[in-house]
């Protein structure tokens, strides 16, 4: 297998501490399953970001601790919505066009789903409400239940149909995109918690944190390994033109 090479933005545009924490561990799952992971850097300009996407065979788009802008999916900000994140926007409409526009393996995690889905023309609940606690931080490894599709490629990927995840997120898929399939929910709440994109290309959005749990869990390891072997296996689709005689 080739060594595939995954973009990854930096997590925030404002926080380095955070970016210090996260990103490393999203690089870290990524090689450990034969992938290399590469920063795309949020001040970069859009034709360096260019060339650093096309240089990949994957996206993988990160948590944050910045909300999606709301007026993106035609709401008004609640009180309760955090600030956006102009320049990690900006970033992640350029990967995501990349990856749509080549059928590149896409991997959404937590605020990465969110945003994927707002660009795929979804909107988001601004802040959950629910007997559940989907933000109970870093340090529960076992926040709540989610059960899978039994159909997804998230079961095929994992083998189970119900998984322990762990949580830390405050809001969360409403209505889901264009070409997006509701694939797993809370199992207490309802909460979409995943979904997948339809046909051939590997897209896959979980509002949990798979790198947190990469050492502790099969699961979250088959999900890093089959999108890294899905990278591996990408290549530029074949662009047919017809000529008029």
């Amino acid at each position: 297998m080739i060594r595939p090479r995954i973009a990854i933005p930096e997590p925030t545009s404002t926080d380095v501490e955070y970016n210090q924490r996260s990103w490393p561990q999203y690089a870290e799952a990524v090689e450990a399953v034969g992938g290399e992971a590469v920063m795309i850097p949020l001040m970069a300009s859009p034709t360096e970001v260019a060339r650093l996407a096309g240089s990949c065979e994957g996206v993988l788009l990160p948590g944050s601790g910045a909300d999606v802008n709301p007026q993106k999916y035609g709401h008004s900000r609640i009180p309760e919505c955090a600030p956006a994140d102009s320049p990690r926007e900006a970033v992640d409409e350029l990967l995501m066009q990349d990856a749509a526009n080549l059928h590149k393996p896409l991997l959404g995690i937590c605020y990465g789903t969110q945003s994927w889905n707002v660009w795929r023309g979804g909107t988001l609940i601004q802040d959950l409400n629910t007997p559940v606690n989907h933000k109970p931080g870093r340090q529960v490894r076992e926040a709540h239940r989610v059960f899978v599709d039994p159909g997804s490629r998230i079961a095929k990927i994992t083998g189970q149909t119900e998984l322990t995840v762990n949580s830390s997120h405050h809001q969360a898929l409403d209505q889901p995109g264009d070409g997006l399939s509701v694939v797993a929910r809370s199992v207490e709440d309802n909460v979409i918690e995943a979904v997948e994109g339809r046909g051939d290309q590997f897209v896959i959005g979980v509002q949990w944190h798979p790198e947190r749990t990469f050492d502790s869990s099969p699961a979250s390891r088959a999900l890093f390994t089959a999108f890294v072997e899905a990278a591996a296996k990408w290549h530029p689709r074949e662009i047919r033109e017809s000529v008029a005689k």
